[in-house]
């Protein structure tokens, strides 16, 4: 039991320094949020597709090769 009465403070320490840590941060506000969520959308769409197009190349290009 002594060895879990040392562990009790240092966990309440833990998290009052990570609450004390949280209000340091500046948050972004509901306009920055969309905007790099939006941001984030279309560059993983314009990756996606990108592939598509090299997969669908390559795709064709060894299709035309095997049957010669």
């Amino acid at each position: 039991m002594a060895n879990v009465k040392g562990w009790l403070p240092a966990i309440a320490r833990f998290f009052r320094e990570v609450r004390a840590e949280l209000k340091k941060v500046i948050w972004p506000t509901r306009r920055e949020t969309t905007l790099y969520t939006a941001v984030v959308v279309v560059s993983v769409a314009f990756v996606a597709i990108l592939m598509w197009v090299v997969d669908s190349i390559f795709s064709k290009a060894l299709t035309l090769l095997l049957k010669v």
